[in-house]
């Protein structure tokens, strides 16, 4: 499997990937990227921001993420609790898996990417957030070592749940 950045050629591809996201979030009642959210224009815009990255496996999209090195506004107020590092990190958002694919964790395979990704850039956290109702995603970040740290809120005032993984640098031992 190849992780790489994403380009304005596989828009279309990403864009199948979020709808059956949209639809399983639907199907299982969870109020998550169902109002038109993320749409082509986010996904160009991660791209031209080179944010956006794909998980390729036989030639074949399988997998998007958009993985940014430059904060989140929303993340500077945590509530009911703390992020568990006061150091740079890189955010974690649109995390999409082909239905094909669910189930042989190709979602983990991503997360462990994007930790080979932030260790190349000296970063040594990842934050992440996700609707309180996603389970699956949250069974997906607890079973890669996230830790839960609080409540934020999105600009359009959502509630969700906050959580980090602290990185270490296997050469230094350093955080």
């Amino acid at each position: 499997m190849e992780f790489r950045r994403a380009v304005e050629a596989d828009i279309n591809r990403i864009m199948e990937i979020i709808e059956q996201a949209k639809f399983s979030l639907k199907a299982k009642g969870i109020d998550q990227w169902q109002n038109g959210y993320p749409n082509p224009d986010i996904i160009r815009s991660d791209i031209e921001n080179n944010y956006g990255y794909v998980l390729v496996n036989d030639k074949k999209i399988i997998a998007t993420v958009a993985v940014s090195f430059e904060g989140e506004k929303t993340y500077e107020k945590i509530y009911n609790g703390n992020w568990t590092a006061d150091v740079e990190y890189a955010v974690v958002h649109r995390l999409a898996v082909d239905n094909e694919y669910k189930g042989r964790g190709i979602a983990s395979v991503l997360l462990s990417n994007i930790e080979k990704l932030c260790l190349n850039n000296g970063i040594y956290s990842i934050r992440v957030d996700t609707h309180e109702d996603n389970i699956p995603m949250q069974s997906l970040l607890k079973k890669n070592n996230f830790i839960y740290c609080g409540i934020i809120y999105l600009e359009d005032k959502s509630k969700r749940l906050a959580y980090e993984k602290v990185l270490i640098d296997r050469k230094s031992g350093q955080v």
